[in-house]
């Protein structure tokens, strides 16, 4: 049995994840929907809300619309052509990580970041082989909030203990 937060061995430990997230600031949203009610649009809202640059690909809806007012890319080796990719954060289903975390290697990603219920041995396998770290079945959003209290305006126990508002990163 392992502590809340640590159900499995999927996530790396609450240090690594706090060091990605403090270390890193652009992150390619892999999946970021144009539907603002979509669970990838909050997760965006609130990264981007919080210091983060956030990369939108999406195939669907490249060249057609922007998203939270940015450019869309059709893939992750398009938007590193613009952009030093540090987080490939994959809103898709688990089938189609491997080809993700192959682009995420060759655009010289440091980290391959699969959301809940994302879970892919084999992306895992090709991004660590490539050199990066991977968090499977994790929200970068709900790491965040967890770290620097962001949860505790919807009343959960974050462990942080703070009368302030979630705090910006420093720039950098």
């Amino acid at each position: 049995m392992s502590a809340v937060g640590e159900r499995n061995d999927y996530g790396l430990t609450a240090w690594d994840r706090y060091r990605i997230l403090t270390g890193y600031r652009t992150i390619a949203m892999v999946g970021l929907s144009s539907n603002y009610y979509n669970a990838s649009s909050f997760a965006a809202i609130y990264l981007d809300a919080n210091g983060y640059d956030v990369v939108p690909v999406n195939p669907a809806q490249a060249g057609k619309r922007q998203i939270l007012g940015r450019r869309v890319y059709a893939s992750v080796t398009e938007a590193a052509k613009d952009y030093d990719i540090e987080i490939v954060d994959v809103f898709r289903p688990s089938a189609e990580v491997p080809p993700i975390a192959e682009e995420a290697v060759a655009a010289g990603a440091r980290v391959l970041w699969m959301q809940l219920g994302v879970i892919s041995p084999e992306g895992a396998r090709i991004a660590r082989e490539g050199g990066l770290q991977v968090v499977m079945d994790r929200c970068c959003k709900i790491e965040h909030a967890r770290f620097f209290g962001g949860l505790r305006t919807i009343g959960l126990n974050t462990g942080v203990v703070t009368s302030r508002l979630a705090m910006r990163l420093p720039e950098g």
